[in-house]
């Protein structure tokens, strides 16, 4: 092609070209903006991700404590349970010694009670009467009294036993034997009772588990004393037990504590069986 033609050739399809290169370069521009908005987008969501993990892993951590913080009380609330049933077996197995303590004594009682043997209709004649003829005793501690067809003379508890104690005092045997004299003198063939009793303090510790055992224990030292050195046949006595069921005073005071704390020699109208 002469020369004079190529250049008008060239010249025609030259803004063609350069038409088309600016289209493309156009092109190529959106392309780039719209991947730099899609990378940001995706920075963005990035960004949100990585702040709900990080949030997560907190209620995560949170929910970690709560739940040791759980297991902690709730291992707390098991000890205490655990406690708690270890109480109730002790009370429970202190109820059951306690209720077989009961039995016990009451089985005594009534065993001891079985030995009364009372006569009915068998009264102290009228020239014998216990009004009139109520034993004497120049000792102040011994108490005398009636109480309905019976008399009852008082040994003071401190007179004949140390404190807790069923084991006669020094001097114990003579105050027994000089009542017990006197008392034959006037009644020497009615039924004779020997009644323990005690103050309401709890027994705590020692030989004997309550005061009912310690009083029926302080009435045979006294059965003893009077069957082996009072020559007095045991068919012609019988001893109950009381413990504090009977006090003669309140035992609100040491005093009436002290009163309370007492064997009794009960003289019953009853004549001893032959």
């Amino acid at each position: 092609m002469p020369r004079l033609a190529w250049t008008r050739w060239l010249a025609s399809v030259m803004p063609v070209i350069l038409a088309g290169c600016a289209d493309n370069a156009l092109v190529l521009q959106g392309q780039v903006q719209k991947l730099q908005q899609q990378e940001t987008a995706l920075a963005r969501q990035n960004q949100m991700s990585q702040e709900r993990a990080a949030a997560l892993d907190r209620d995560n951590q949170e929910l970690q404590t709560l739940l040791a913080q759980s297991r902690q009380r709730a291992k707390v609330l098991d000890d205490q349970v655990a406690a708690m049933r270890d109480q109730m077996g002790s009370v429970t197995s202190q109820l059951a010694q306690i209720r077989e303590e009961k039995q016990s004594t009451e089985t005594k009682v009534q065993t001891l009670q079985a030995s009364m043997h009372r006569q009915g209709g068998v009264t102290i004649p009228a020239n014998n009467s216990l009004l009139q003829n109520m034993p004497a005793f120049s000792d102040p501690g011994i108490s005398v009294r009636r109480d309905g067809d019976v008399i009852r003379i008082e040994l003071p508890g401190s007179r004949l036993f140390d404190q807790a104690s069923a084991h006669l005092r020094p001097g114990a045997n003579r105050l027994i034997l000089d009542v017990i004299g006197e008392v034959l003198r006037t009644y020497p063939d009615q039924m004779l009772g020997v009644e323990g009793h005690t103050d309401s303090d709890q027994i705590y510790g020692g030989q004997f588990h309550s005061n009912h055992e310690l009083s029926v224990a302080r009435a045979s030292a006294v059965y003893d004393v009077l069957t082996s050195q009072g020559r007095i046949s045991p068919s012609q006595l019988f001893l109950v037990g009381h413990g504090p069921n009977h006090p003669v005073v309140s035992n609100a005071t040491l005093a009436g504590k002290d009163r309370n704390r007492r064997v009794e020699l009960v003289i019953y109208p009853e004549k001893a069986p032959r």
